[in-house]
């Protein structure tokens, strides 16, 4: 009887320990494009991509579940070799002073696979209060690429950690 109440907890184990295997692996998807030089991990199947890159519009957005939930848009900027991060900022965040309610918020430093700092701010659509996070990461002296995830800012807050994921997992194919 024992031997037998063994065998089956062993049994038992070893299939829970593969269905969780089998399900972590599922999970994440990777973006990868010929029509641009950088790839990611998607962390959940919940992200699905509304606008592909294409050699004239270089830019790929995702959505997670619908645009309010959040939004994704990489870009990649050319920049002269000296600029600093908070040059590239500023003029990025000159661009959201005329967005309704816009309110910045702090700035972070971030590290991944690419180098960087992370930009919060916070604005109104249709009476609700969005926000949004954007990553500047470096690639080399004259390219940043630019991270942008906005949403409701419940949303947005309760998927940090895969926002963070998606930018940790950034990086520039050689």
């Amino acid at each position: 009887m024992r031997k037998r109440f063994k065998v089956f907890t062993l049994l038992f184990v070893f299939a829970a320990v593969l269905i969780i295997a089998v399900s972590a692996s599922a999970q994440s998807t990777t973006f990868s494009n010929e029509n641009v030089d950088y790839t990611f991990e998607l962390p959940n199947p919940t992200w699905k991509m509304v606008s592909e890159p294409s050699k004239i519009k270089p830019n790929v957005e995702y959505v997670f579940g619908d645009r309010n939930s959040g939004y994704l848009e990489v870009r990649k900027l050319s920049v002269k070799a000296d600029s600093t991060m908070a040059d590239i900022i500023g003029d990025e965040e000159t661009k959201l002073r005329f967005v309704q309610g816009y309110v910045a918020g702090r700035e972070e430093q971030f590290a991944g696979n690419l180098r960087g700092t992370v930009f919060n701010y916070e604005y109104i659509r249709s009476g609700r209060t969005m926000s949004g996070r954007m990553y500047f990461l470096r690639a080399d002296s004259a390219t940043i690429y630019t991270i942008r995830f906005t949403g409701y800012k419940e949303k947005l807050l309760s998927i940090r950690n895969q926002t963070d994921s998606i930018a940790r997992t950034f990086q520039v194919r050689k």
